[in-house]
């Protein structure tokens, strides 16, 4: 019987040399067919919006089509894993986020994958501040009185987020430190299913990315009480950031494209180069900040040591909060 050989094995067996001439001749006809981006998350959220605005752009850029995928699950991790063991060849990318990779890891007893190891993180795309909401028929109109009613209700007004390790998650753990209140947390598989039970009143507050909660706060379906830039976010000038109200309170969700290991350098690059120049783009400039977003475009070694800095951010809270996710 002949022996069947995978991709990968045949590539272990070329001598130095052969992987060289045979990594450059891969970048020179990458990409040759579709290329599937994971979104981690269900349809609908914050990265999910990103991600199908970023995909179209990308696939005119790279002439093939970057196909999204949703793969939710397990606070991001399912899909994240899926890319992770994916073959490293540049055609399965996913949407890195802080849930997946930095700092959500931080929180969990076991991980699947090494958010270090196991990827190429190759372009950090952007980051957004996470919104405070209410309904708008909520008796709080400004932060300060819903963090009294919080206070003279101890335990008895909740709160929800996109799941636990998000960074809204992280976001509302910080402000009840801080401001001494006692919230309880409710946890979400996604952004829509939350936005939809806080529209029905089964919630009383929400922390959710500002690319998702902008039409809901524009059409007056939401309130927004507060956003968690260190700064006030332009399309919503009105709306205080938390450290004004509460010092010392801010955060952002990211979001950034990442391979698998291994995968080779002369794709990375021109994946990398890609990115960048979309997200550059005077129209994507403008379409990611009217969504309340801040574009980055960081190359490979800045979004490493992004990555780097959010784990040294958010241990401290994670430790204080004894977060653990089994």
């Amino acid at each position: 019987m002949v022996k069947q050989f995978t991709r990968r094995q045949l590539l272990q067996c070329l001598p130095a040399s052969g992987m060289t001439a045979l990594t450059a001749s891969l970048a020179q006809t990458y990409p040759a067919r579709s290329i599937k981006l994971i979104v981690p998350f269900p349809p609908g959220g914050s990265t999910d919006v990103v991600s199908r605005l970023l995909a179209q752009r990308l696939g005119d850029a790279l002439k093939q089509p970057v196909v999204v995928e949703n793969k939710p699950g397990v606070g991001s991790v399912l899909g994240t894993d899926f890319v992770a063991k994916a073959a490293p060849d540049g055609y399965t990318l996913v949407m890195a986020a802080n849930s997946s990779i930095a700092p959500g890891p931080l929180m969990r007893s076991s991980m699947p994958y090494d958010p270090i190891k196991d990827f190429v993180h190759i372009a950090l795309v952007g980051s957004f501040p996470n919104g405070f909401m209410v309904r708008a028929d909520h008796p709080a109109k400004t932060m300060q009185e819903f963090l009294a009613l919080a206070r003279a209700k101890p335990g008895s007004i909740n709160y929800a987020s996109a799941g636990i390790g998000t960074s809204g998650f992280l976001s509302g753990e910080l402000l009840k430190q801080t401001a001494q209140i006692n919230m309880v947390h409710i946890p979400y598989k996604g952004s829509g299913p939350a936005i939809t039970d806080l529209l029905g009143g089964q919630l009383d507050a929400l922390f959710e990315g500002l690319v998702t909660a902008t039409g809901y706060a524009k059409s007056g379906k939401l309130r927004l009480l507060a956003v968690t830039s260190e700064r006030r976010v332009k399309s919503f000038p009105d709306a205080p950031t938390l450290s004004e109200v509460v010092p010392g309170v801010s955060g952002a969700a990211w979001f950034g494209i990442s391979a698998p290991a291994k995968t080779p350098a002369a794709i990375v690059e021109r994946l990398q180069a890609e990115v960048q120049a979309v997200v550059q783009s005077p129209d994507m400039q403008t379409r990611l900040t009217d969504l309340g977003m801040t574009p980055l475009a960081y190359g490979s070694v800045e979004y490493l040591g992004f990555i780097n800095h959010e784990n040294r951010k958010w241990s401290p809270v994670i430790k204080t909060s004894n977060i653990r996710i089994e």
